[in-house]
């Protein structure tokens, strides 16, 4: 049984496992400052508001779209982002409250 401050085992070793993958990992980083790692103009809404389109992080990494859709499917499965569809589009952004709280649950669980 875990408390509100708590994170359930499954959904600790699912942070992991996403952020396990190196590829993943930079990603995360890169999406803290979309504005720096992505450039505005290639994409077609504000990486602030709606977040960074699978597209443009797919062209910097240079890996296959279905490679780079199942590795942000992991990172939201983990929570550690959030998806939003723009047309056609999925766009991903960090999901800041949710890393604070996964930040402080390890800072007094570990």
């Amino acid at each position: 049984m875990t408390t509100e401050t708590e994170l359930p085992v499954a959904q600790l070793l699912d942070v992991f496992k996403a952020l396990a993958n190196p590829v993943r990992l930079q990603v995360l980083r890169w999406l803290r400052e979309p504005e720096r790692h992505f450039p505005i103009e290639e994409g077609i809404a504000d990486p602030h508001e709606v977040g960074v389109c699978v597209s443009q992080i797919q062209a910097k990494t240079g890996l296959a779209q279905s490679t780079v859709s199942a590795y942000m499917a992991s990172l939201q499965r983990a929570g550690l982002v959030r998806a939003t569809r723009v047309g056609k589009w999925t766009h991903y952004q960090r999901d800041e409250d949710r890393i604070a709280r996964l930040v402080d649950v390890l800072g007094r669980e570990l």
